[in-house]
């Protein structure tokens, strides 16, 4: 009759086989803090303040962050603050206008852009309806930039005689847009050249924001008013963070 050999696990084997499921234990946890802080990072945590120049980005940006008016002045790099009594989840950075600038700020922080605020001049909008609206085109249709992302247009110095409301600002737009994706279109065929950036709206339809696959809000403001009597009107702005996800 054979004899049964039981195994012998001895304190030094016991030893290793604790540390190797420690070992184990701790590369399981590194991936999920990993995985938890890439799908964050994903998701993105600024609100871009975004616009031509003399729009009334920083003015904006100095009421979200100290509630008051301020002078300010064109702005020649990003300016970034946290916002927490509108979305403790997020900050706010502030794009400089200047040709030049907008685009290399707008690609330093759209990756990481929890959503998009594009600020208009509305008392300028006939006179810069181009401008405002190849930029905003150029925003919209960037491949980079995640779908999800709502975008509030913003139409500012609503206090002013001039000021068109955000009504006509919205047809204004839609017409120069859709002007400027034909000869966008055109111009690709034309060199035979690809394009990073996504076809905004639907094919053989006039441009129409309804056509857009992302959320989409226009609202109105009046961030310059000195009056201390007369508070500044950013709510829908402030409204807008709050609800921002």
């Amino acid at each position: 009759m054979e004899k049964r050999v039981e195994p012998v696990i001895n304190d030094s084997t016991e030893s290793e086989l604790m540390g190797v499921i420690a070992a184990v234990f701790a590369v399981i946890i590194t991936i999920v803090i990993f995985a938890l802080w890439r799908r964050r990072v994903s998701v993105g945590h600024n609100v871009l303040l975004t616009g031509l120049c003399d729009a009334g980005k920083t003015l904006i940006y100095a009421r979200l962050m100290h509630t008051k008016y301020v002078q300010t002045h064109t702005s020649v790099k990003e300016n970034i603050g946290e916002a927490p009594e509108y979305n403790s989840s997020v900050k706010v950075v502030d794009i400089p206008g200047h040709e030049r600038l907008r685009y290399k700020y707008f690609d330093k922080y759209k990756n990481s852009a929890k959503g998009l605020v594009y600020i208009i001049d509305s008392a300028n909008i006939q006179k810069d309806i181009r401008d405002v609206a190849e930029f905003l085109y150029n925003l919209l249709s960037d491949s980079g930039m995640n779908k999800n992302i709502p975008v509030l247009i913003l139409c500012n110095k609503q206090d002013q005689t001039l000021a068109k409301s955000s009504t006509v600002i919205k047809i204004l737009l839609e017409k120069e847009m859709n002007l400027l994706r034909m000869t966008k279109t055109s111009q690709l065929e034309a060199t035979d050249a690809s394009s990073s950036n996504t076809y905004l709206g639907k094919a053989g339809k006039d441009f129409a924001f309804s056509q857009l696959d992302r959320k989409l809000d226009f609202a109105e403001c009046s961030a310059f008013i000195k009056d201390a009597d007369t508070p500044a009107d950013i709510e829908p702005l402030t409204s807008w963070l709050t609800k921002l996800v």
